[in-house]
């Protein structure tokens, strides 16, 4: 081994000598402090921040490329998320039209603010600064981005009252949408809800949303109403007790949407000759 390393030496020792010479020279160069050695370090400590600085967009350019390639796996995975929701929007049209369904009717809805408020113990009302001009009718629903808000119960030119959630005179058709049990929706007490008319035996729990049904004649079905905040049930009594927070903070309404939404004409005729 060591006459191994020998020959290495006397077959490079030219390379060997630089190599020292060298160190040598920058360990002088270091221990030296004369103007002159100090003007070398000068000018060496300049040209390599110029050389910092030119070749540092290196690095750089090392991280700009990684990011790009997690960004475009970003929008790989973004893009196949909207693919499989187009997908399956259009599998859900194409059953719906092999099993004869019809799919929900779109509506417009027209914007409004609240410039009014009529806050009393079971009649709750607004005035919003939308009419007969912009399109609102009676009946129709008021929501805002939180739920169901109410319902117009009059109407002038540029103004409307809106029947609030919280007023002892309106019921909605409502469904529990995890379990799909029906009930009816009502002013409980203060700013409660409750969903009337569920028989013990059916499914119902705390924190179950509470959304609109088809069997309104008002109302669209699929909107959000309340979450239920407790159940109850009472000895010799057939239906529970379910008491629902509303989703709409009522307290808080500054601006509200009406849904420009007309019931079938048909249907509420034949639901009313049927109750004849």
């Amino acid at each position: 081994m060591l006459k191994r390393l020998y020959d290495y030496a006397i077959l490079f020792k030219e390379y060997f000598l630089l190599g020292l010479f060298l160190l040598l020279g920058i360990a002088l160069l270091a221990r030296n402090n004369t103007d002159q050695v100090r003007a070398i370090r000068s000018h060496t400590l300049a040209a390599t921040g110029v050389l910092q600085g030119v070749f540092g967009f290196v690095p750089g350019y090392f991280a700009l490329g990684h990011d790009n390639r997690v960004l475009r796996e970003l929008n790989l995975t973004l893009s196949d998320e909207v693919n499989r929701l187009r997908e399956s929007r259009l599998e859900n049209i194409r059953l719906r039209q092999m099993l004869g369904l019809k799919e929900h009717p779109a509506f417009p809805y027209i914007s409004a603010r609240v410039v009014g408020a009529q806050l009393q113990a079971g009649r709750n009302t607004l005035t919003i600064d939308a009419g007969e001009r912009n399109g609102v009718r009676m009946a129709m629903p008021v929501v805002t981005d939180q739920g169901l808000a109410g319902k117009v119960i009059a109407t002038s030119s540029g103004f409307s009252v809106v029947q609030l959630l919280l007023h002892k005179d309106v019921r909605v058709s409502a469904r529990v949408q995890r379990s799909r049990v029906n009930g009816i929706i009502r002013w409980k007490a203060g700013g409660m809800l409750q969903l009337m008319h569920v028989p013990k035996t059916l499914d119902v729990e705390t924190g179950d949303m509470i959304i609109t049904s088809e069997f309104s004649s008002i109302f669209p079905s699929g909107i959000r109403i309340g979450v239920v905040s407790a159940t109850r049930q009472i000895p010799g009594e057939l239906f529970q007790v379910i008491d629902v927070s509303p989703s709409v903070d009522f307290d808080r309404l500054e601006e509200v949407f009406v849904a420009a939404f007309t019931p079938d004409s048909s249907r509420i005729a034949l639901q009313r000759r049927l109750q004849e």
